[in-house]
Parts: C-alpha cells; sequence; structure tokens
C-alpha cells in the first residue's frame, strides 16, 4: 500500500527526545549500565566493588565501592549531558588513562531509569523528570566511595523496554559484563549480587591466572594455565593461556584486553589462534586472555558508542609479537624426546623407505572382498585374530600369497567349532595353563620383541595401529602419525617437483598481495613455484610429486594464514600432508604397519600438524582398574 507523499520540514528536537536518542546509543539494556558504572567505580581507584542486580537489572542495579566518592560541586553537574572529570580538550582523547571520558554515561541512564548518587553527606536524584535533584543524608558507606543506583529501567521509554529480554537473560548477560570487567583487574576485589544472592565473589589477588579461572569458573585447574609476558616499542602484553588439552568449540573464551578495556579486536584475537595453529586439535580453539598496555597516542577509542573498537596506528608489531610468543611458548611445552631436531630431519630425508613400505606414497590398497573371521586363536590373524595387518605380505602386497590363498589354507586345517570346544581342547591337553616358558604355546607374532623393547600388536577399527612398550599400550592413529612423518619430511625440504599441465590459479586480496609474493622463494624451496600475475593473482606451475591437492585446497591453505611466509608455507605443507597421508580404512601389510606404529613412537613432536595427538595410551595399571583387577 502507497503511502502519499509529503513535504515534511526539518525541526530541532525537544531536548527530551534528543536525550532519549542519545542514551539508546550508550544504554541498550541493563548490562550497558553495568558497564558504564563499573568503568566509572575502577577509574576512581576504587579496591572494592560490589554489583547488586534485581530483576535483570530493570528493576534495580546498584554499583557500590570505596573509590575517592565525589563532592557536592561533583553530583551538581555529573548526569548533564558531555560531563566529565576525565578530559578538558579534544587533544586529550589522544592521551586516555581512564575506562570513561565521554560523561555519557550518567547522562543517558538519567534519561531512561531513576538514577540516584550517593558519596559522602549527599545524595542526588537524577530522570527524565527531575533534574539533579540533591539532598543532605547520613555519612554514606563511613564517608568512603559512592553507591549509584539506577531504578525502573525504560519506564519512560516503553517502546524499548518491549525489547528486553527476561529477566534471567538479562541476569545473564550483566554477569558477562561483570566478568568482563573484572578479568582484567585482579588488584580489585569484586562481589556479584542477584536478587539478594551472591553469585560471585572475586577477592583481590596478585596472581592474573587465579583471577582467570574464577572469574570464568573453569573446570580445568590453574596449573594447566601459563602467563606469557612480552614487549615492544610502545606497546607490553600479558597473556594467559591454556595447555592445548584446554580448548573449546567457539572463540567464546578468547578475551582481547586494550589498556583496560575489552575490544573486539579481531587481528589481535587473529593473532592468538595464529600462535596455536599446529598445537590444538582442528576447529577448536584456546582458552586465552591477552592483556595490552599500549602508549594512548597510538590507540583511538573513540570510535564506538560503548568503547566495544579500537582502531590503532600501527598493530603489526603487537601482532606478531603476540603470535611468536604463543607459538614459542607451545613448541617448549610440545618437546617430548631428546632427540635434536635437525638430525631427525636429516634421517628423513635420507631414509627413503622404512621396513620395504614408502612413507612418501600413499597404499593403493582396499579390500574390495568380504574379509572371513579368524576363529579364536587362528594362526594366520593379525594379533587380535583376525584378517589385515596381520597377515604378512596380504592383500596382493607381499610374497606369502594372496589372502584368498591363505583362508584355503587354513580352511583346510580341522578347527574347533566355537569357543567352548576350543577350551575343552585345552583343558584335555597335558598342560594347557602352566608352562615352564612364560611365552611357551603363544603365536609367534603376540611376543616378538625388537631390540628396542618394541611389539606390534595389530590394527584396531580400521584406523588404529597397536603397539607395546613395556607395560603400555600406544593407540595410534594411523592416518596422524603418517601425516605428521610427511610434514616433517616436507618441512625438510627440498622436495621432488612436478610440473602442472595446468596451472594453479589463486586469488587474494589486494592488501594480501604483498605478502604471499614474500612467500614465493620459501615457498618454492618446499616444491610450490609459483609467481604473481598482479592485482592479486597468483599462478603455480609446479608442485612437490606428493602434492595431491587441488587448486581450491591450496588457495585455501595460502589464505588461511596470510601473517608471515613461514606461517603461509607452515599452512601449506599442513594441507599438502593430510591430504597425501593414508586415511582410515587403508590397510597395511604388517610389516609396513609396524614400521609406520615404530616411526610414529619416535616422533619428536607427537602430534599432526593440526593439532590433533598422533597416539593416547593405556597402562596396565589403568586396565587393572578398569576390570577392578589388583596384582
Amino acid at each position: 500500500m502507497s503511502q502519499a507523499k509529503t513535504h515534511r520540514p526539518v525541526k530541532t528536537l525537544s531536548p527530551e527526545v534528543a536525550r532519549k536518542i542519545a542514551a539508546g546509543e550508550v544504554i541498550d539494556r541493563p548490562n550497558a549500565i553495568v558497564r558504564e558504572l563499573l568503568d566509572n567505580a575502577v577509574d576512581s581507584g576504587a579496591d572494592s566493588i560490589n554489583v547488586e542486580i534485581s530483576g535483570g537489572g530493570i528493576n534495580q542495579i546498584r554499583i557500590s565501592d570505596n573509590g575517592w566518592g565525589m563532592t557536592k560541586e561533583d553530583l551538581q553537574n555529573c548526569a548533564r549531558p558531555h560531563a566529565t572529570s576525565k578530559i578538558e580538550q579534544a587533544s586529550d582523547l589522544m592521551n586516555l588513562s581512564t575506562l570513561g571520558f565521554r560523561g555519557e554515561a550518567l547522562a543517558s541512564i538519567a534519561a531512561v531509569s531513576r538514577l540516584t548518587i550517593a558519596s559522602g553527606t549527599w545524595k542526588m536524584s537524577a530522570s527524565i523528570t527531575q533534574d539533579h535533584i540533591l539532598e543532605q543524608t547520613a555519612p554514606v558507606q563511613n564517608g568512603k566511595g559512592t553507591i549509584v543506583t539506577s531504578e525502573g529501567l525504560f519506564e519512560n521509554f516503553p517502546a524499548r523496554r518491549v525489547f528486553l529480554k527476561r529477566p534471567a537473560s538479562e541476569n545473564l548477560m550483566c554477569r558477562e559484563t561483570f566478568v568482563e570487567k573484572a578479568l582484567a583487574r585482579p588488584d580489585i576485589s569484586f562481589r556479584l549480587t542477584v536478587d539478594g544472592q551472591l553469585r560471585l565473589n572475586l577477592p583481590q589477588t596478585e596472581n592474573i591466572i587465579e583471577r582467570f579461572c574464577d572469574a570464568l569458573e573453569l573446570k580445568e585447574s590453574p596449573q594447566l594455565f601459563s602467563l606469557l609476558k612480552q614487549s615492544g616499542s610502545n606497546w607490553s602484553f600479558e597473556l594467559v593461556i591454556g595447555e592445548p588439552s584446554v580448548y573449546r568449540n567457539d572463540r567464546k573464551y578468547i578475551f582481547v584486553y586494550v589498556n583496560g578495556r575489552r575490544v573486539q579486536e579481531y587481528s589481535l584475537l587473529q593473532a592468538i589462534e595464529y600462535g596455536c595453529q599446529g598445537f590444538f586439535p582442528n576447529g577448536t580453539h584456546p582458552v586465552a586472555a591477552v592483556f595490552v598496555q599500549m602508549d594512548p597516542s597510538q590507540v583511538d577509542f573513540n570510535i564506538h558508542p560503548a568503547k566495544k573498537e579500537v582502531r590503532f596506528k600501527d598493530s603489526s608489531e603487537l601482532h606478531h609479537g603476540i603470535s611468536s610468543t604463543v607459538t614459542g611458548h607451545f613448541r617448549a611445552l610440545g618437546i617430548k624426546s631428546s632427540r635434536d631436531e635437525e638430525n631427525y630431519q636429516k634421517e628423513l630425508l635420507q631414509e627413503e623407505r622404512v621396513s620395504g613400505f614408502d612413507f612418501g606414497s600413499i597404499p593403493p590398497v582396499k579390500i574390495e572382498e568380504e574379509k572371513p573371521r579368524a576363529p579364536f586363536g587362528g594362526s594366520f590373524g593379525g594379533s587380535f585374530g583376525g584378517f589385515g595387518p596381520g597377515i604378512s605380505g596380504g592383500f596382493g602386497t607381499g610374497s606369502s600369497g594372496s589372502l584368498r590363498s591363505k583362508f584355503l589354507d587354513y580352511e583346510k586345517t580341522p578347527q574347533p567349532k566355537n569357543l567352548s570346544s576350543l577350551v575343552e581342547q585345552a583343558l584335555s591337553s597335558g598342560n594347557p595353563v602352566i608352562n615352564e616358558s612364560k611365552n611357551a604355546g603363544q603365536p609367534e607374532q603376540f611376543n616378538k620383541k625388537d631390540s628396542d623393547g618394541f611389539i606390534f600388536l595389530g590394527t584396531a577399527l580400521d584406523c588404529f595401529l597397536l603397539a607395546q612398550m613395556d607395560d603400555t599400550i600406544y593407540f595410534i592413529d594411523q592416518h596422524a602419525a603418517h601425516e605428521r612423518i610427511l610434514f616433517d619430511r616436507l618441512m625438510a625440504g627440498p622436495a621432488e617437483t612436478q610440473s602442472l599441465l595446468i596451472p594453479f590459479e589463486i586469488q587474494t586480496e589486494k592488501e594480501d598481495e604483498q605478502r604471499l609474493i614474500e612467500s614465493l622463494p620459501l615457498l618454492k624451496k618446499h616444491g610450490f613455484e609459483g609467481k604473481s600475475l598482479g592485482d592479486g593473482k597468483f599462478e603455480f606451475s609446479t608442485v612437490p610429486s606428493r602434492c595431491t591437492s587441488t587448486q581450491q585446497e591450496l588457495e585455501e591453505a595460502i589464505l588461511k594464514n596470510m601473517e608471515s611466509p613461514e606461517k603461509i608455507l607452515y599452512s601449506v605443507l599442513a594441507m599438502t600432508a593430510c591430504k597425501a597421508a593414508i586415511k582410515d580404512g587403508n590397510i597395511l601389510d604388517r610389516d609396513a604397519a609396524a614400521s609406520l606404529a615404530k616411526k610414529a613412537l619416535s616422533l619428536s613432536d607427537p602430534h599432526c600438524p593440526h593439532g590433533r595427538p598422533v597416539w593416547t595410551v593405556l597402562t596396565k595399571e589403568q586396565l587393572f582398574a578398569r576390570v577392578r583387577r589388583t596384582r
């Protein structure tokens, strides 16, 4: 339905309407009041702050502190638009040292609720209908600090009130804001009370890790977190981060603070994740908080009404400092072997084949026929009595016959019909249970140790290789193990290459073009030869012989991490190794599987390039505990 076009003259809004609109930019829901009042409390020099919320903050928000307090003159002016004690002239915006500075908060709160502020022996009341009413009272909090109360949010603004959520949801958002502010100031004690019940009590502490874990109520032990520090030309930071075993499926537990403010700054969040790349499982994110202190003249907070965003003059050095510090930390944690990495890489280059299996190739082995099940104790099977890796040279790859011939040979031998008859046959023999030799009567593959005490047991679930060392069973992910081996060999470079009949064309953003140009020599050294065609377009005509990736996969790997040539190379080689590694369900012959398992246990870094562990363990003690057995 069309509307009639009418001329509407330009008019100046009334002060009341203008104040409501301006207030709506700053105060959109109760947690915004909590945010602004907590900023003021922290700026007051307080070392103890109490937050009380009622009815989701819609009914009442009360915040008290023991800071410097306010004089009668302060109270007379504090809730007027753009009244502040924190700046005097525009140039002060480039040298901010406080959380608040615009003088909008109290005026905005008074425009949408009933505001009272008590300090010393005076109390001020202000709202959209009353203007700074002062009255003298008994000394508040023994004359220390300030109590600020907001009541009846949006009572005079019903169009906005209907968009508020249920009190329980608003309570949750207020709590998140409370935690956000408390994280950055472990030197201040914070208490949160919701509807008369104490919900969170965070005492003062010098241990920022303790504050981090307590504020977020993490289930993980503080011992799993580390505090990293670094400084640069005009910045410094402290970063709390959990070990790779502490992760989440989203980025909600990554916090970025700049000069005490939590900000939505993707580049610094990205720096943390870049540093974690290769140490955390795919699709997971760290639990971390970075607290940056930067020269105020190098950062601008005056670009968002709620001060949630920030603009840096140049954050590249800080970005690199965070990323490299995190990477260095996890590399130090990841040292599992005393083997020198350089010698390890040389050994990988010299070793073309391991026990007859080329780890640089993908075994084109796939079972097309139905796998028969071997009865309990079958001598032809693997370590679990089944087909697969237990058949040395099986599946047409070895010299001892095919799977079908082995099965036919086995069928010619009389076998007990079931497990019961097997047991009866064993009991009727001379001495079936107790033998003078510990290993007597066992198939050879169950107890054959090599000179290092390594025993290959077999495979399970079409993806795990099982091995034993001492009293520990290792469950080795065959894909992750092969992927890591291939990655290490690719990183050692140079690699054999192959020319592409149709070159790969990759398009980058204009701002990333120079970084990829700088990366071309390093990529060429490792087998990826490319050139710039201009306007962000690149052409790759040569790739490593082991590369089975598509043009799209190569492009995604390059664009995934454009921080530095080294990070680009890491991403590309990790993708290449992953695509070339054997997959779940690929069947190796016994010798190849045993060699891969042993190789996996000797890796200096037992994680795939994307951070997944290559193996996990089950000790004899753990197994005894599972079956409730004692020695």
